[in-house]
Parts: structure tokens; C-alpha cells; sequence
């Protein structure tokens, strides 16, 4: 069965420090895990502050380059992914949500522009009717409509709507992966299972994995087909 994601002992070393007080930091060591494409699931990386999985979900995310190891995903090897070509191929495949709704959006530029930049940057662009379709119905895919996001900003909608609002932004590339740093540890708790179980139907219904990071038992436990956890690295 080929793999979608295959992280082969993936080390990540950091240096802190200056030239005769350096210290080297493993913030990930030896990792290995594989998600297979014909098995869409959610796999979790679950551990405490300062344990890693960040440093990991990044690096699934080819923002940081591992020190050693491979991260292969779709049969690309992602040390190879460097021209704007490549990272432009490479982001329609695999979109990140991260933890803070309310940062991922400059507060003055409304929703809907961000709706329409992503939908002409990863596909054929096409009329603006044929656009407000395809964002109505990603929105619609998370509980929300076009017409409940159009022209309004970020402080005008609660922390889980907008984070809907960054669900619906990365499902306009389809993706075959979506990696969630944290998304449900900024929204408020009666709001969380409704994200986490839209996560459960975008595995079910549009065949996506998610690789989801997270330091809530209870979530990871919910959702999860897999989970790793990780303590220093």
C-alpha cells in the first residue's frame, strides 16, 4: 500500500547559545510514523509543552528541514521541494490550520478576500460566480454560508466560527492533508467537539487525513484512528 506520509527517524537539533556557551537541544529524535493513502485517518501527535510535536508538525509542513531523516510525502521527498513551483504543488496537497484563529487573519482585511485568493492561487480562477460557489460551498462544508462571512472581519465572528473559517480556507485546494496544530485550544470549550467532529466528517465524507497535534487527552482520544505520544523529542 503506498504511503501519503512516510517520516522516516526524523531528528531536528537546535544550537542555543553563543561560540563558547552552545548547547544542543534534540527537539526531535528518531520519529518515525506512516500514513497510507488509501486509508484516510486522523493520526495524533499528543504530548506536553516542550515535547516536540510542534517542532514535528512543522517539519510535516516542510517550514523547518529536518538534521537528519527523511519526510516523504505523496513519493516526493520533501528535501527535494525548494523552487516556488514546487512549494505551490507541494501546499495544494497539504494545508496546515493553526492554533490561533484570530492570528491567522489580518484584522483588516475582511474573510471573504482571503476566500477568493485562495480559491484563484490553487485552481483555475474562473468567473467571480463560479468563485463565490466554490467558497460558499467550502464554508458549507464547516456550518457556514458566503453570505454569513461576506465582507465581515475577524472580530466580528466568535473564536470557533473563524476557525471554521480557516478550515474552509484550507479545504479550498483539496488537500489530501491537513496538519491542525492545537485548533481547538483557543476556542471555547463548548465549541471544541463541534471542530473536532468536523474533523471526523472531513475523514469520512472528503477521504482527507489530518495529522493533529494536541496536548488534550480527551480530544486525541475522541477522534483519533492512531496517536503518538512524545516527551523530549
Amino acid at each position: 500500500m503506498s504511503a501519503l506520509l512516510d517520516v522516516s527517524q526524523v531528528c531536528k537539533t537546535f544550537t542555543r547559545g553563543g561560540l563558547f556557551s552552545s548547547r544542543r537541544i534534540h527537539a526531535v529524535n528518531d520519529v518515525s510514523f506512516r500514513i497510507d493513502a488509501a486509508s484516510p485517518e486522523i493520526f495524533t501527535i499528543i504530548g506536553e509543552s516542550g515535547s516536540g510535536k510542534t517542532t514535528l508538525s512543522r517539519m510535516i509542513l516542510n517550514i523547518e528541514q529536518p538534521t537528519s531523516g527523511a519526510l516523504v510525502f505523496d513519493g516526493t521527498n520533501l528535501a527535494t521541494v525548494r523552487s516556488s513551483a514546487d512549494r505551490m504543488a507541494f501546499m495544494h496537497k497539504v494545508q496546515p490550520i493553526f492554533q490561533n484563529p484570530f492570528e491567522a487573519f489580518n484584522p483588516l482585511k475582511q474573510l471573504d478576500r482571503y476566500l477568493f485568493m485562495t480559491r484563484r492561487r490553487f485552481l483555475a480562477a474562473g468567473d467571480q460566480t463560479d468563485i463565490d460557489v466554490a467558497v460558499d460551498d467550502a464554508l458549507r462544508k464547516v456550518g457556514l454560508s458566503l453570505k454569513e462571512v461576506r465582507h465581515r472581519y475577524p472580530h466580528e465572528l466568535s473564536g470557533g466560527q473563524l476557525q471554521r473559517v480557516a478550515i474552509a480556507r484550507a479545504l479550498l485546494s483539496n488537500p489530501k492533508l491537513i496538519v491542525a496544530d492545537e485548533p481547538v485550544s483557543m476556542v471555547d470549550a463548548s465549541l471544541r467537539m463541534s471542530i473536532v467532529n468536523l474533523f471526523k466528517a472531513l475523514r469520512d465524507d472528503l477521504g482527507i487525513s489530518i495529522v493533529y497535534v494536541t496536548h488534550d487527552l480527551a480530544t486525541a482520544y475522541y477522534i483519533s484512528d492512531r496517536i503518538i505520544i512524545m516527551q523530549k523529542g
